[in-house]
């Protein structure tokens, strides 16, 4: 069986507490990314994601010069990079996540997101029913 390590993307670009939100929003823009993730050294210590820019960091702030600790999500679910990949799967669908962090320690050492999944073409067959109810219930957040 397949293990996140596998899968995960384990070139990532990240940000410090001591970026703001514009130099975050600029640098997911040249990435073409939705969220990138907020590390101490190598330690992982939040997640920004262009909807968090939106919801928390707009409405009633100055959006460029807002520091990313006052928007970022904090409470993060992570997986070690030894999981299976059925196990990363359903974590993210019960959680209602696309994007998880791969941490070893404390250490971020890669994500792994809905659409690492879908290029490895996953056979395991609960793996691919929790990814359809994560994307089911995005789409029907969405609407």
């Amino acid at each position: 069986m397949k293990r996140i390590r596998d899968i995960m993307t384990d070139e990532i670009e990240c940000c410090s507490l001591l970026d703001n939100v514009y130099e975050v929003a600029v640098k997911m823009k040249e990435l073409n990314v939705g969220a990138i993730p907020i590390v101490d050294e190598e330690r992982l210590i939040g997640m920004i994601t262009d909807r968090d820019i939106v919801v928390r960091g707009v409405a009633g702030k100055k959006p460029g010069s807002t520091k990313v600790g006052e928007i970022m999500s904090d409470s993060l679910y992570t997986i070690s990079p030894d999981a299976n990949v059925t196990e990363g799967a359903h974590l993210m669908a019960q959680q209602q996540i696309r994007r998880l962090p791969v941490v070893e320690g404390e250490r971020l050492i890669g994500i792994v997101s809905l659409g690492d999944f879908a290029i490895n073409q996953l056979t395991d067959q609960q793996a691919g029913s929790a990814l359809t109810d994560i994307s089911e219930q995005q789409d029907f957040i969405q609407h």
